[in-house]
């Protein structure tokens, strides 16, 4: 082991030990096609100029966004770089479409502001939390669960997210009702009896 140094790291909790191994120094492996084996590598010895491109803000965007449509896709560009809101409806419309079942989309076609999440979209509190990892990655918002509870519709989603983007308060009709996909219903408990 002339890369590693072993030791033992005991769990406090548990109340036993394992070895633990940390790596000094590890190689670097490159290809040769001569070789059948990657030979080993030290860094010293890789040319400077070799350098990994990380991926660019669009790049990331693409990849969130390519299970939606591609007018999703442009709008979410277009909100990127304008900060115009007219392009929410799209986007929201488009992120909330992929997670529809394909028989259901019809409906999103043209998307109207009383369409149910839960019962006319078939959305579950699962997709639910889906939909918002998707959209806290395409917009600058974070949205926590108890604030779903109050989105029934997409008109709902609409407004939602308008007012968490612009920083402004939620219209007390919204507050008002729950939705039922992020509500569940009361666990039944037997009496409990006491003996004495």
């Amino acid at each position: 082991m002339d890369h590693a140094v072993a030791d033992f790291f005991h769990h406090p909790i548990a109340g036993f030990s394992w070895p633990r191994v940390t790596l000094r120094n590890p190689p670097i492996y490159h290809v040769n096609p001569t070789t059948p084996f990657p030979a080993p590598v030290h860094p010293a010895t890789l040319p400077a100029a070799v350098t990994v491109a990380a991926p660019t803000d669009d790049d990331r965007l693409r990849e969130a966004l390519k299970r939606c449509s591609p007018a999703t896709l442009e709008a979410a560009r277009a909100f990127r770089s304008t900060g115009d809101y007219t392009h929410l409806p799209v986007i929201v419309t488009g992120v909330i479409e992929r997670f529809v079942e394909r028989e259901l989309r019809a409906k999103l076609a043209p998307p109207s502001a009383e369409l149910r999440l839960v019962e006319d979209l078939g959305l579950d509190s699962l997709t639910m939390m889906e939909i918002v990892i998707l959209t806290e990655d395409v917009l600058p918002v974070t949205i926590n669960n108890e604030e779903l509870r109050h989105l029934r519709t997409l008109g709902d989603l609409h407004v939602f997210l308008d007012c968490k983007l612009r920083n402004l308060p939620l219209p007390p009709t919204l507050l008002a009702q729950t939705n039922p996909a992020c509500t569940a219903p009361p666990i039944p408990r037997e009496p409990s009896v006491i003996s004495h």
